[in-house]
Parts: C-alpha cells; sequence; structure tokens
C-alpha cells in the first residue's frame, strides 16, 4: 500500500517522470488484466460517403467477439459537416446499442462516448439499464459533454453552457444508475422523486465512465461521479502521463482514493502503408508491426490503464486483421513472459 509521502512529486507533478506514474499505478495494475477493445464505426464511409450497412457493422462486432477483444464501442453523433465537404452521416448511438447487444453474447458494450446535450439525462438512465437488461449485464456508460457545434444547432439542442449542464446531469444519473432513485432540480434538468423501475441484472447499475482529455473541470467532475474515466487518441505510451498525473491529483483534492477509480484510454492506431495520409484527428497515432502494437499494450498496463479501445485507420479488414494479431501477441506473451513481442515503442 503506497503511503502519502510516497505522493509528495504532487507539488510540481507536471515534471513528473514516467517511472514515478508507473510506481503510482502498481496498485492498481495488479488487480485485473488488461481490457481490450474495439471502436465500431457506424457512420458512413470516409471517403465515399456511402451508407455502413447494419449487416456489416453486425458482422464486424461479432468478429471481433469471435476475436476475442473483450469489448466493442460506438460513438455518438448526429452527424459529421466539415466546411466545404459534403454531410457525412452515421446511425443514432443507443438504437444500435441495443441491436449489438442482441447479436453479440460476451463482449461488454459502451459508448465512447455519448454526449450528454442529445438526451435528458434521466431518460438516458433508463435507456442505460434497459440496454444493461437486454445485454444480462454487458453495458459501460460513457459520457462527456459534447463538443461538434453544427450537430447542436441543426437539431434545435442548446450549445451553451455545457459542462454546466453536465454536472447537473450527473447529479441526475450517477444516482439512478447505482441506486435507483433520485430527487433533483436544477438549472438545467429536473428528475424530482424519479426511479428506474424495474431495475438492471446489476444491483449498482451500469458502470458510469467520464470522457475528458485533462481539463481541470472536467477532471474534477470525473474525480466525483466517475467509476471510469476515458481520456481520447493516445498514441504512445508515455503520452498518458501527464494527464494522469492531472487525474491523481484531482482525486486526492477530492479525497479519493486514485485507485477506487478506472483509467481507460482510447488508442488512434494508423497503419501507413494502408492509408497514406494520417487522420487529421490523430495528433500521435501508434504505428507499427503487431510486434510493436503488442508491446505498446504491455506499456499501457505499466500505467495502470485497465481497458484500452482501439481506433483503427483506415477501418478495413486487413487494417482490423493487424489489429486482431497484436491482440493476440499480447494475451500470448502475458501467458507466457517468455516469448517475443518486439521492442516497445
Amino acid at each position: 500500500m503506497l503511503l502519502a509521502s510516497d505522493f509528495t512529486y504532487l507539488r510540481d507533478y507536471f515534471h513528473s517522470s514516467l517511472q514515478e506514474i508507473v510506481n503510482i499505478a502498481t496498485e492498481r495494475s495488479s488487480e485485473q488484466a488488461l481490457k481490450i477493445g474495439l471502436l465500431v464505426f457506424i457512420a458512413n464511409d470516409r471517403e465515399n460517403y456511402s451508407k455502413r450497412p447494419y449487416d456489416e457493422i453486425r458482422a464486424v462486432a461479432r468478429q471481433a467477439e469471435k476475436d476475442g477483444f473483450d469489448s466493442i464501442w460506438l460513438p455518438d453523433h448526429l452527424f459529421y459537416r466539415n466546411p466545404g465537404e459534403p454531410t457525412r452521416g452515421i446511425w443514432e448511438c443507443w438504437t444500435m446499442l441495443a441491436a449489438l447487444a442482441e447479436a453479440t453474447q460476451r463482449v461488454e458494450l459502451g459508448t465512447l462516448v455519448t454526449c450528454n446535450s442529445f438526451r435528458n439525462p434521466a431518460i438516458l438512465a433508463k435507456m442505460a439499464t434497459t440496454i444493461d437488461e437486454v445485454s444480462h449485464g454487458r453495458l459501460i456508460l460513457g459520457i462527456g459533454a459534447g463538443w461538434n457545434e453544427p450537430e447542436y444547432q441543426a437539431f434545435g439542442l442548446p450549445f451553451d453552457h455545457r459542462v454546466d449542464r453536465f454536472e447537473e446531469a450527473l447529479q441526475i444519473l450517477k444516482p439512478l444508475l447505482h441506486d435507483g432513485h433520485v430527487d433533483f432540480a436544477g438549472q438545467y434538468y429536473q428528475a424530482r422523486n424519479c426511479e428506474i423501475v424495474p431495475r438492471g441484472p446489476r444491483l449498482e447499475g451500469p458502470p458510469l465512465m467520464v470522457g475528458s482529455e485533462g481539463g481541470p473541470r472536467m477532471l474534477k467532475l470525473t474525480a466525483r461521479y466517475a467509476d471510469l474515466w476515458n481520456t481520447g487518441y493516445m498514441g504512445k505510451p508515455e503520452t498518458l502521463a501527464e494527464r494522469r498525473a492531472k487525474l491523481e491529483a484531482a482525486c486526492r483534492k477530492m479525497g479519493r482514493n486514485p485507485a477506487t477509480l478506472g483509467i481507460t484510454a482510447l488508442i488512434g492506431l494508423w497503419f501507413p502503408d494502408l492509408q497514406e495520409k494520417k487522420p487529421k484527428f490523430f495528433d500521435n497515432p501508434l504505428s507499427g508491426t503487431a510486434q510493436e502494437i503488442a508491446a505498446a499494450i504491455r506499456g499501457y498496463t505499466e500505467l495502470g490503464v485497465q481497458h484500452i479501445m482501439f481506433q483503427c485507420e483506415p477501418y478495413t479488414p486487413e487494417a482490423l486483421k493487424r489489429l486482431t494479431e497484436a491482440l493476440q501477441l499480447y494475451r500470448a506473451r502475458e501467458r507466457d513472459p517468455r516469448s517475443s513481442t518486439g521492442a516497445r515503442v
């Protein structure tokens, strides 16, 4: 058990070494094996804008389950609209999630992440409980404050005070998911004597995962309300260190043991030989052979990450095959430490 004296580095945590972050992670990382998930695309094709049919989405989800992935994840958007480009469509996240809950048997299912302002938080808690029932307790509710203003404008949703709205929503979601009851009256949301009846298969409800890139207020809300924290578009494991240190500090300031908050990370994975142009939303993607990717996965475990999700670019059968090979190499290495997965990135 680490003592308070072991954390004196917090006064200058921005300069913390990777080894110090590794030491903090020891308590958590020893408790469970790393879970590995796949972000399943439900949007139109990025190149030709063609519709992605449900049969294809279901097939990818089922194949991921067969290949040994621990989870599948869906993004939550209403469309993608960039200046000078056609509108790129996407299926509604929660409807698709319900379908995949029925189409799969083992994998966990989650939103990465759902946009708070798209749905009333009490109704969202009801939806999440229902899907948790359909999936026999496999749902993880990932949620964030939202960011893509054109969606809000087009669908008549409020874009102002997003973090204020998010804070109120968490005060409704958390007790409804975990206790089944809340009585709340805020500036933006009301849920008076609200109950979730019937309850789902888990007494404590599905876990609540907050997505944040490390802003101080969002980290404070994560430390107060979340069961899991997700940070996105990591590449090499070292990229996580600074954000992780800030989260540790936010937890301790809140009086929370950081080891009680699960750490998850969305990893941008890019294969340059299959897609020449790097995706513009990837600042520092992970690239390399299956051996190098497997080694990077191992690096995340040393930071105490419990669950990683891969966004694979390009989203093609060959790229997904390579990711599966890396997953299998990593698992083989965990079973037999004498096996080699190549140099770490």
